[in-house]
Parts: structure tokens; C-alpha cells; sequence
């Protein structure tokens, strides 16, 4: 019977044992792989209508919106929920930020940082898609900064580009790209899932040995569904009302290159790397200070204890985790304002507390829990 068990996936994801003490925070991951579901979805029927060649694409997409039965949902939704999803795979970090995830499942953790940096790049590539002006500009400035790799940097920008500007090229296989990585990331997904279910989710008081523990269904599968309705509400209420609310208004304008936008800047869940890469004077230390302000999510792991110090017993690491979201939040703020002071002075100071802050997530748990003892 339990080798029968073990080897019907459903039976063992619906008999999992979880924690009794689930609260909300723990919805995250179920609502991103809907959210992930969404996005294959409404992009494969976005694809069959839409043309990739620097004359029609503009007009392809406005005529999905227009002409396509259905088409303007279907846009709307997928735009939509790419800030949805964003949304709450920031929750879901902070979440495992909080509660110490790093510590009691490390590959878990770097599972879903993969996940985390497949996911922007997803973002970008489609970004560009709609050939507005900023999809145009923005693809042009991020591709520029593998100019400042020693030596190899501009035959990267020309090999990336396909030719010796954004073009035809660029375009092509930034939609290939855009196309396949999402399924990808639902391969990340499973792992990540796997690696999670191999030691069982964490409490909100950071054990992994539970006193207590109830089968996943129904308790908690019922549980999920209430989040899927408040997600299918929010994401109605966008795609029907609010349709492009958190889009840029400069990308209602063809793509022109002879005519910059006054202000270049990307969608709002990339803006917090874009003030750090903009607060440092050199073009390759800020090329690099933006790759490490995603990549040193994978250093908690390796740097901290071994033993978690749960958060629910440690004030001192959450005042340093609430700081952290204050000091993240200020970033994105400044990555949406002008280059001009006082942002960019203000900018300095934010970046590099940023990183030190992560020093403070490191020593914090591990000073607590000496003083205690």
C-alpha cells in the first residue's frame, strides 16, 4: 500500500503532510503556478495573431485588440498578469525571506531564485514585443549594457542584436525566446515543488519537524481556491476596467528611432535593479552591481547558520526584514523618477544599504540567538 501510494503523484500531493499553522502567506506558490498557466495560455493565442517584422507588429497587436474576437482579453489579461505575477512572486520571496526558507531548504530556495531571474528575463523579452517606443528604447538600453564586458562587450551587443542595431533580428528571436522560456520555468516549477515536498514546508515558526500536521486535502486545497477567486476578482477588475493602469503610456506610440523618449525606463518590477544600475558612475560597476542585487539571493544559503533562528522569536530580524521592504520599496520609487537630483543622490546611499542589508539578515539571527543563550 505505501509503495502504491507513492507512486500515484496526486494521491501523495493530496495526502501531504502539512503544518496545522498555514496562514495566509503560504497561498503564494499555488496562485503563481495559476498565474504561470495564465501566461502560457493567453500568450499562445497571442501568438497566432501576432506577426514579428519591424513593419506590422505594432499594427499586429493593435489589430488583436481591435479585430480579433476575444483578442483584447486575451492581451489584456496576459499584460496584466505578468504584474500579477511579479506581484506575487515578490510575496512569496519576502515570505521565505521572513520565515528564514533560505536556511531550512536551500535548494528550494535556489530553485525559486532561478525561477525568480528566468522570469524577469521573460518579462523583458516580452516587453519589447508590442514595438512601442519603449519596448524599442528599453530593449536598446539593457542590451547595451553587455557593451561594458571587457574586451568581448560590443561582439556580444552586435551577436545579441543580431546585426548592428535593435532590428528585425533582435525582434525574431526575442519572441522565440520570449515563447519558450515560460515552459521552463513550469519545468523550475516542478523541481521547485519537488525539492519543497522531499523535508515539507516550513511554519510560520520556522520548524520543519511538526508536532502537528494535517493531509494537504482538503484543508488546504480548499484554502487555495479562496486565493484563485480573489486572484480571478483582481485580474477581472484589470483586464475589464483597468486595463492599462500599470502600463507606460509612451508604449502607445510606434516604435521610432529617431525620437527618444524624455524618460526610458522599464515596467515597475524591474525599477528597484534600474535605480541601482543608474546610482553607479561607472557603466560596467553598475552592470555588475545590477546582476548582484538578483544574484546575492543565492549567497543567503551558502552564508548563513544552519540552524534557523525563526523570525516569530527574533524582533530584531524583523525589524531588519521590514527595513529591508521600506529600503526596496524606496528603490522602485526611485527607479520610476527622473535622472536628475535629488533622486539621484538619494539613489547612492539606498544601493548600497541594500547590500549591506543582506550582511544584517546573515548576522542578525545568528547574534540573537547567542544573546539568548
Amino acid at each position: 500500500m505505501h509503495k502504491l501510494r507513492q507512486s500515484n503523484p496526486l494521491e501523495h500531493l493530496t495526502a501531504l503532510p502539512s503544518p496545522v499553522s498555514f496562514s495566509i502567506w503560504w497561498n503564494g506558490g499555488s496562485i503563481l503556478g495559476v498565474l504561470l498557466g495564465l501566461q502560457i495560455v493567453t500568450g499562445l493565442f497571442l501568438s497566432m495573431h501576432y506577426t514579428a517584422d519591424l513593419v506590422n507588429t505594432f499594427s499586429s497587436v493593435i489589430h488583436i485588440v481591435r479585430d480579433t474576437p476575444g483578442g483584447w482579453l486575451f492581451r489584456n489579461f496576459h499584460a496584466n498578469g505578468a504584474s500579477l505575477f511579479f506581484v506575487f512572486i515578490y510575496l512569496h520571496m519576502a515570505r521565505g525571506l521572513y520565515y528564514q526558507s533560505y536556511i531550512t531548504q536551500p535548494r528550494t530556495w535556489m530553485i525559486g531564485v532561478t525561477i525568480f531571474i528566468v522570469s524577469m528575463a521573460t518579462a523583458f523579452l516580452g516587453y519589447v514585443l508590442p514595438w512601442g517606443q519603449m519596448s524599442f528604447w528599453g530593449a536598446t538600453v539593457i542590451t547595451n549594457l553587455l557593451s561594458a564586458i571587457p574586451y568581448l562587450g560590443p561582439s556580444v551587443v552586435e551577436w545579441v542584436w543580431g546585426g548592428f542595431s535593435v532590428g528585425q533580428s533582435t525582434l525574431n528571436r526575442f519572441f522565440s525566446l520570449h515563447f519558450i522560456l515560460p515552459f521552463l520555468i513550469g519545468g523550475l516549477s516542478a523541481l521547485h515543488i519537488i525539492f519543497l515536498h522531499e523535508k515539507g514546508s516550513t511554519s510560520p515558526i520556522g520548524d520543519l519537524n511538526h508536532v502537528s500536521k494535517t493531509p494537504f486535502h482538503p484543508y488546504y486545497s480548499w484554502k487555495d481556491l479562496v486565493g484563485f477567486l480573489i486572484l480571478g476578482i483582481v485580474i477581472v477588475i484589470l483586464g475589464f476596467f483597468y486595463p492599462t493602469i500599470l502600463g507606460d503610456p509612451e508604449n502607445f506610440i510606434p516604435a521610432n528611432p529617431m525620437v527618444t523618449p524624455v524618460h526610458i525606463q522599464p515596467e515597475w518590477y524591474f525599477l528597484f535593479a534600474y535605480a541601482i544600475l543608474r546610482s553607479i558612475p561607472s557603466k560596467l560597476g553598475g552592470v555588475v552591481a545590477l546582476g548582484m542585487s538578483v544574484a546575492i539571493f543565492y549567497f543567503l544559503p551558502l552564508a548563513s547558520s544552519k540552524m534557523a533562528t525563526p523570525a516569530a522569536f527574533t524582533p530584531p530580524y524583523q525589524l531588519t526584514f521590514w527595513l529591508f521592504i521600506v529600503f526596496f520599496g524606496l528603490l522602485t520609487w526611485l527607479g520610476a523618477c527622473p535622472i536628475e537630483e535629488p533622486y539621484m543622490s538619494l539613489a547612492v546611499p539606498l544601493t548600497y544599504i541594500y547590500f549591506f542589508w543582506f550582511l544584517l539578515f546573515i548576522g542578525v539571527p545568528a547574534y540573537w540567538k547567542k544573546l539568548i543563550s
